[in-house]
C-alpha cells in the first residue's frame, strides 16, 4: 500500500509485452521516471479451452475444435506445412533445440535434453504435434525495471536500451486465434504488423538482430513466427532449422533459454521472461547458452484473440 499508481493488464499471451509498452510509454511521456513491470500466472492443468460465447463466437467454432489450443495450433501448422513444405522432422528439431537450451537455463523447468526421434515418437496430441512439441501452461513470474535515461545516469545503472515496443491486433481475414473466418487472400498477421512497427521505430531491419526470443507455444508456432517476424521467407524455415541456424552456435539463435517449450507459459510472465533472457544475453551473463557479442535483441509474443507484442533492445 504505497499510493503509487498500479495498472492491471490482461491481454492474452501478449500480456507481458503489453504491460512493458504501458511502462515504456509512461516514462517516454515524462509522467514517470521509473517503472516496475511484473507478470505472473498460475494455470490449471491441461490445455486452454475457452467457451465460444465468452469471445462472441458461434458454437460451431468450438464444436469444430478451434477453441481448444492444442487443436487450433495443430490445424494452423498443418495448413502451413502443406503450403510451404515444412516437415515433421523440422517440428521435432525445434523442440530438440528448446530442451537443449533449457538444460542450460536455471529458470527453465524442462532441463533434460531430448532427441528429435524421441519427440517424434511421443504420443500424438493433435496431428502433427506430439506431446513434447507443446509447452505446458504453468506457473511463474518475471519482473523488469524500466527507467528514463536521466534516472539511469543518476543511479549509475548498467542499462539496456529499449529501442522499440509495439503491440498490434489481428485484422479481418487473417488466420489467428479466435478469428472465425479466413479470407482467400488472408491479411497481415498481428505479429507481422507488430514487427513492422517495431523495426520502423527502432530504425533497424531483421538482418541486424543478433538474438531473438519468439512465441513457441508449440513447435509450429516458432516455425511460422520466424517468417512473420521477418527472419526468413515462408518455407525457408525447413532449411534453416535442419542446418542448425537457429541453435546457439548458428547464424540466427532463437529462444536461447528454451522458450515456452522449456520454460512453460504462465501467460502473464512469458513475454517478460523473453525480455529478461535478452537482457541477460546483451549483458553477456548467459553462461553456457551465451550468444557471442550480441548487440541487438528481439522478442515477440502472440496469443488470443490474435494479439502480438514485439520489443527490440540494444546495448
Amino acid at each position: 500500500m504505497t499510493g503509487l499508481p498500479f495498472i492491471n493488464v490482461a491481454n492474452g499471451c501478449a500480456t507481458g509485452g503489453s504491460a512493458l509498452q504501458c511502462a515504456v510509454s509512461a516514462i517516454e511521456s515524462g509522467e514517470h521516471e521509473v517503472g516496475l513491470v511484473l507478470g505472473f500466472d498460475k494455470h490449471a492443468r491441461g490445455a486452454f479451452d475457452e467457451q465460444p460465447k465468452d469471445w462472441g463466437l458461434p458454437e460451431w467454432y468450438g464444436e469444430a475444435g478451434f477453441m481448444l489450443t492444442t487443436q487450433y495450433f495443430a490445424m494452423k501448422i498443418q495448413r502451413y506445412m502443406a503450403l510451404h513444405g515444412i516437415s515433421r522432422r523440422a517440428l521435432a528439431l525445434v523442440a530438440e533445440k528448446a530442451f537443449q537450451n533449457g538444460a542450460l537455463a536455471a529458470h527453465a523447468w524442462r532441463k533434460h535434453p531430448m532427441t528429435a526421434e524421441t519427440i517424434l515418437g511421443s504420443e500424438m496430441v493433435s496431428d502433427p504435434l506430439t506431446r513434447y512439441m507443446f509447452c505446458s501452461p504453468s506457473e511463474g513470474g518475471a519482473a523488469l525495471v524500466v527507467a528514463s535515461e536521466r534516472k539511469v545516469r543518476e543511479l549509475g545503472a548498467r542499462a539496456i536500451e529499449v529501442k522499440a515496443v509495439s503491440v498490434r491486433s489481428r485484422v479481418p481475414g487473417s488466420f489467428e486465434v479466435f478469428s472465425p473466418s479466413l479470407a482467400a487472400t488472408g491479411g497481415p498477421s498481428a505479429t507481422r504488423l507488430a514487427a513492422t512497427a517495431a523495426y520502423e521505430r527502432a530504425g533497424i531491419g531483421p538482418d541486424e538482430v543478433d538474438v531473438a526470443q519468439i512465441q513457441d507455444t508449440e513447435s509450429g508456432a516458432e516455425v511460422m513466427h520466424m517468417a512473420e517476424n521477418g527472419f526468413c521467407e515462408d518455407g525457408e524455415q525447413e532449411r534453416l532449422i535442419l542446418d542448425g541456424a537457429t541453435r546457439l552456435g548458428g547464424s540466427m539463435p532463437i529462444n536461447t533459454d528454451g522458450g515456452c517449450l522449456a520454460c512453460g507459459e504462465p501467460i502473464g510472465a512469458s513475454g517478460l521472461r523473453q525480455v529478461y533472457e535478452n537482457v541477460t544475453q546483451l549483458r553477456g551473463l548467459a553462461g553456457a547458452r551465451q550468444v557471442p557479442s550480441p548487440r541487438v535483441a528481439y522478442s515477440q509474443v502472440y496469443g488470443a484473440p490474435g494479439v502480438a507484442a514485439v520489443s527490440i533492445l540494444s546495448v
